[in-house]
């Protein structure tokens, strides 16, 4: 792929129209994990920037802002209330870094974050770089994905967190993909290096599920949830297809380590939420990985904390 798909590009037709970049990181041990992710609206003038820092048994910590001013000039850099943040291109394909300095909200229960997002104030920071470690990978839309390495320092309070581990950077331009019907995607690194990123479109659900919900994921992968009764995942099981380096009919068990809910809101409507999920996926034969998972889901009532459905 060609240096400069790593630049802005021109806007296309309609509102709506977004380009994002977007970065998601888990340390070795799966005790640290969290992702950014800028998206510009050309149409508003306006970008949207998120960093969520997920811990299993901590609190999730939140910067979520989607009226920010879109940057004037070349570089990714965005300022409001209590918020600076940036992400460079150090070397195109090869090597990105982000950095943070805001500040967020710490919240005990994470279906808050997709409610009221109450919670306690606190002070993030960020200073991580992403290593890639394989080539762009095209995206159904577009835009690609690469898995990286990813280190540096996580700041939250009076804590300093030194990371190393993997993530996962995607960078995406076109019609927002929050405007789709429900999908659920997953990115995971395993013990034996390989890596696998995937969404799968039209899944269907009952909600609430507590007997679990069979979840056709389309071409590729079969997915059956088990759903708390707050509306967040409890666990799933992934039937693997022929779209990942797994072989056909693989069964992968899902388990949230730690839950990031983020709201989709436009114009001051909630649209959706994008359950995101600190994940570790175990299989037979010692199977073991870590990474994100994420269900796209729209949300029945249209006001804060109503279940989707």
């Amino acid at each position: 792929m060609p240096a400069v798909d790593e630049r802005r590009h021109r806007p296309g037709p309609g509102r709506d129209w977004e380009e994002s970049w977007s970065f998601d990181f888990v340390s070795d041990d799966g005790e640290v994990g969290g992702f950014v992710r800028l998206a510009l609206h050309p149409a508003q003038r306006r970008a949207w920037y998120w960093a969520y820092l997920a811990r299993p048994g901590r609190p999730v910590v939140v910067v979520r802002d989607h009226d920010v001013e879109a940057p004037r000039g070349r570089e990714l850099e965005v300022r409001g209330d209590g918020l600076w943040a940036q992400v460079i291109c150090e070397t195109p394909f090869e090597h990105w870094s982000a950095g943070l300095e805001a500040f967020a909200v710490a919240i005990d229960d994470p279906a808050r974050a997709w409610g009221d997002e109450r919670g306690d104030p606190t002070a993030l920071g960020l200073d991580l770089e992403w290593e890639m470690e394989a080539p762009a990978r095209p995206l159904p839309e577009p835009g690609y994905v690469q898995p990286a390495g990813v280190h540096g320092e996580v700041l939250v309070g009076a804590e300093r967190l030194v990371l190393d581990g993997s993530g996962w950077y995607t960078h995406a331009w076109g019609r927002p993909a929050w405007q789709d019907p429900r999908w659920w995607a997953l990115a995971a690194r395993f013990d034996d290096d390989r890596s696998v990123t995937a969404r799968f479109p039209g899944w269907t659900t009952r909600w609430p599920a507590g007997d679990g919900a069979a979840a056709p994921s389309g071409p590729g992968a079969d997915l059956q949830t088990q759903w708390r009764d707050d509306g967040l995942p409890d666990s799933a099981e992934l039937r693997m297809g022929d779209v990942t380096p797994f072989p056909v009919g693989t069964t992968l068990g899902v388990a949230p380590l730690a839950l990031a809910p983020v709201p989709v809101d436009v114009d001051g409507r909630r649209l959706g939420v994008l359950i995101r999920a600190l994940c570790s996926y175990s299989g037979g034969e010692g199977v073991c990985g870590r990474g994100w998972a994420e269900w796209l889901m729209p949300v029945s009532t249209g006001e804060p904390g109503g279940a989707p459905g």
